[in-house]
């Protein structure tokens, strides 16, 4: 029997927890969606890796989450959203649809009209780029955007450093240099921020607008599927967790956001 394209399941990969906020938000959202989400934990941070490294992981995965027959590819990792978004649209051809991290919240700060300066914080990949600044300056040239790389946040999380004194020191060193001084907003150009997030905005004393792509993303998904007749209802749908190595964090954080018992499938895409 050929399985209805609706009922196939949404395919989420990042380098390692970032991409959760993302598959949390969108299991929020799309509540009779069943998810297939990759951590490749084996080789993150992606953020420092060269454009031609992050290209050859993401396709992989990509191929992985085909051959899983995922109607969807969401990009959840910013690194490869800015350098692989191109050949993982050529690698899916018509075989699946793909959403990236980027151009919903690019496409959500440019409609908003209270902002004039915008700050962008993310991994070197992503911001060494340029692609923040070069798609939110060509929708509306009246915008001012700062870009700043942040590579320590990233091991940071994934080493379980949050909420105590030595990520506030890290944060506020960050986010005290004079690239961000007067910003409206800042866009949390990294899938881990999202973890982080209260501490950012309490150094901002709550004033400045922190952007978490998650939601914006799922809200974006859900009007694709939406679009494409695509949109699955199915009741309590089972989600799989596979990662490329099995680490204890990414055990504890993915049970934190599901809120159920998470087991990990560990699969190596590059015997």
């Amino acid at each position: 029997m050929t399985q209805n394209k609706s009922d196939k399941p949404i395919g989420i990969f990042d380098s390692g927890v970032g991409g959760l906020t993302v598959a949390n938000a969108i299991r929020q959202v799309l509540p009779g969606e069943r998810l297939i989400y990759f951590g490749d934990t084996a080789h993150l941070p992606y953020g420092d890796k060269s454009k031609e490294t992050v290209i050859a992981y993401s396709t992989r995965i990509t191929q992985f989450l085909l051959e899983q027959q995922c109607k969807v590819i969401v990009i959840a990792c910013n690194t490869a959203s800015a350098n692989a978004y191109d050949p993982i649209i050529h690698e899916t051809g018509n075989k699946a649809l793909v959403v990236d991290v980027i151009n919903p919240v690019v496409e959500h700060v440019v409609n908003n009209s209270s902002y004039k300066r915008i700050g962008v914080i993310g991994t070197k990949g992503t911001i060494n780029s340029g692609t923040y600044v070069r798609k939110i300056i060509g929708r509306n040239p009246h915008l001012s955007v700062a870009s700043m790389a942040t590579p320590m946040l990233v091991p940071m999380i994934e080493e379980g450093f949050i909420f105590d004194d030595i990520s506030n020191a890290i944060i506020r060193s960050y986010l005290s240099k004079p690239e961000l001084d007067q910003i409206d907003a800042l866009i949390l150009g990294c899938t881990h921020y999202p973890i982080i997030k209260n501490q950012i905005s309490k150094y901002y004393n709550f004033e400045v607008d922190v952007i978490d792509s998650s939601r914006i993303v799922a809200n974006s998904l859900r009007n694709l599927l939406i679009e494409n007749h695509q949109l699955s209802s199915k009741p309590k749908p089972i989600h799989r967790f596979l990662v490329s190595d099995f680490t204890e964090y990414f055990q504890v954080i993915s049970r934190l956001f599901f809120e159920e018992n998470i087991v990990l499938e560990k699969i190596n895409l590059w015997k």
